[in-house]
């Protein structure tokens, strides 16, 4: 009997930290209103995820890089991740970070909690006369919610034989979420699966996903979501 393989993609902002760090710097350090208007812009899908990053670093003007390193070093994470990343390091579950937010605070974030081997993907932010500059390596015209495509690193680093699982919570995962047989939605993702009629499982922290997930696992027979496979398929039929 071939053994059941499981690819976990995570999301960062708000699901592996405690707040959406991008958004709590750009409320603290830019104009709040502008932030506001720039976001709202965002949710109604009148600018992309790229352009969204853009004109929230073009709001910010100079900044105090020690202050904001100062602001990151007191962002916190969900305690229950440290479980779930030991979790599946035990199990032989392959984790990947998949984000829109940015290197600067989430790879600072991850070395101060000891997190040395996790596989991120995330935009790149640089800091060039204290004015912040964003970059985007992971870009694609396709994924305009999010300015580093998930969906291409979950169809990159899963065959269609592996049981794919998502968890997140926000805009940046509605898109990225369907490609994948098993999700764990929370806040906005949780409510665009239920107005979309997307089969998703509630989740306060990653205790309660690990315990699906021995669910999963423990299942002689685990069906893959047609509606996932459909759209890899027609992804693969584009390219």
């Amino acid at each position: 009997m071939t053994e059941k393989v499981f690819k976990i993609f995570v999301d960062f902002d708000g699901t592996i930290s405690k707040r959406d760090v991008g958004e709590a710097i750009f409320r603290e350090f830019g104009n709040s209103s502008k932030v506001n208007d720039i976001i709202i812009k965002l949710l109604k899908d009148e600018i992309t995820a790229k352009e969204c990053w853009i004109q929230l670093c073009q709001s910010m003007g100079q900044i105090n890089k020690s202050k904001l390193i100062d602001f990151i070093d007191k962002m916190e994470i969900d305690v229950t991740f440290r479980n779930f990343e030991s979790y599946c390091v035990t199990n032989g579950l392959e984790l990947f970070v998949l984000s829109d937010g940015f290197d600067l605070y989430i790879n600072r974030i991850f070395e101060r909690e000891k997190f040395y081997n996790l596989k991120v993907y995330c935009n790149r932010l640089k800091i060039n006369d204290n004015i912040l500059i964003p970059e985007f390596p992971y870009l694609d015209s396709g994924c305009t919610s999010s300015a580093n495509c998930k969906r291409n690193h979950i169809i990159n680093h899963s065959d269609d034989s592996d049981y794919t699982i998502f968890i997140g919570d926000g805009n940046s995962d509605k898109y990225t979420a369907q490609y994948c047989d098993y999700i764990f939605a929370k806040d906005d993702l949780l409510k665009f699966c239920e107005s979309e009629r997307i089969t998703y499982y509630p989740y306060n922290n990653f205790d309660d996903v690990i315990a699906k997930i021995d669910q999963l696992r423990s299942r002689k027979r685990l069906k893959k979501r047609f509606q996932a496979t459909l759209k890899r398929k027609e992804l693969y039929t584009i390219e």
